[in-house]
């Protein structure tokens, strides 16, 4: 079946969402800046949300823009999320009327997680109703996965790079300490002390070139 029908319903449904949540900041009755500290946290958690749900719309139109046709369990799973998205203005109200408190804050991060972990379902359904693996969304989330893989490695090897420790084969004592005489690492230079039981304690020491040895 078609998508359009349902890219028209959810559009329809974010629009409401959003109003419902500016509807839930109540005007103030004075004209001057003092009345407005009442509204400022309900505010700011406005702007949360706001931003949650451009996001979630966003990603949406991308997601049905990458499709031809929807199936039954994408249907249902398009309304599982909506439905949590639905309950963003409640949450969002009940947070910023209550000043953060700690009941009202873990809700509001409940129903975004329940969010977040119901764009999965719908994102299979789509799949599997156009082709499985073979489709464009397929391959497109395959790539972006990948990306973000490729991503977090070259952080973490970044990382380790700076965080390595190179015990050196030929080591110099002297003065209570031994030194290593390879070439250093681009992100540092490894000096060693001596622990009191003669065991070597690596500690990184950054610097820009390698140390010049006595």
């Amino acid at each position: 079946m078609g998508k359009g029908r349902m890219e028209a319903f959810s559009d329809g449904m974010l629009a409401v969402i959003i109003t419902v949540m500016v509807l839930e900041m109540k005007v103030p009755q004075d004209a001057d800046l003092e009345a407005l500290a009442p509204v400022l946290p309900v505010f700011l958690v406005y702007v949360l949300s706001f931003i949650y749900l451009a996001i979630y719309w966003n990603n949406h139109h991308h997601l049905l823009h990458s499709v031809e046709r929807i199936s039954g369990p994408a249907m249902w799973a398009n309304l599982h999320l909506l439905f949590w998205l639905s309950l963003i203005p409640f949450v969002t109200g009940w947070m910023g009327e209550n000043h953060y408190a700690a009941l009202p804050t873990a809700v509001y991060g409940a129903v975004l997680l329940a969010a977040a972990l119901a764009w999965q379902p719908l994102q299979r359904t789509l799949i599997a109703a156009n082709g499985g693996a073979q489709s464009k969304l397929a391959r497109g989330a395959a790539r972006f996965q990948g990306q973000g893989v490729r991503r977090v490695l070259r952080r973490r090897h970044r990382a380790g790079v700076r965080q390595s420790v190179d015990c050196g084969r030929t080591l110099r004592t002297g003065g209570g300490h031994v030194a290593d005489t390879r070439p250093a690492y681009r992100a540092g230079v490894v000096r060693m002390r001596l622990s009191a039981s003669n065991w070597p304690v690596c500690v990184p020491v950054l610097c820009r070139r390698p140390l010049a040895m006595p």
